[in-house]
């Protein structure tokens, strides 16, 4: 490889890269906005849907940080297809997770309640502790 050859890839690869702090300015903005969503989000109660909604943002907010931090934005495409394989696996994981949860719901006695027991006998005293004096 000549000098020049190098001087060109050298020259290449920085232009791939931002150097201006304008991009970081601009994802810490967006990452303090969808943290405040986060933050808003966790006041309304959504029922199952507050898990369902945090899970989106933090996804969204690892997708901007392995973007831009990361520099996966300008790298190349597989460093890219590689992360999103890694998204889609946690999906599927969380999703079984999920599934596996809501299955379980049946699985109460028959003669169950919904009340707990409530124990009858008095609680034994303490070891070396003295007994009580009758009167």
């Amino acid at each position: 490889m000549s000098t020049d050859q190098i001087i060109q890839h050298e020259e290449t690869d920085a232009d791939h890269e931002p150097h201006s702090s304008g991009v970081y300015v601009k994802t810490l903005i967006a990452l303090l906005i969808l943290t405040a969503i986060t933050v808003g989000a966790s006041y309304i109660d959504f029922g199952a849907g507050n898990v369902v909604i945090a899970l989106f943002i933090a996804t969204i907010k690892a997708t901007i940080v392995a973007l831009f931090f990361m520099h996966l934005r300008y790298d190349k495409p597989v460093n890219a297809v590689i992360a999103c394989a890694g998204f889609l696996f946690l999906g599927i994981f969380l999703m079984f997770c999920f599934i596996d949860f809501g299955s379980r719901d049946g699985l109460r006695p028959v003669n169950w309640n919904g009340k707990m027991p409530v124990e009858t006998a008095a609680p034994a005293p303490a070891p070396g502790a003295a007994a009580p004096a009758n009167k």
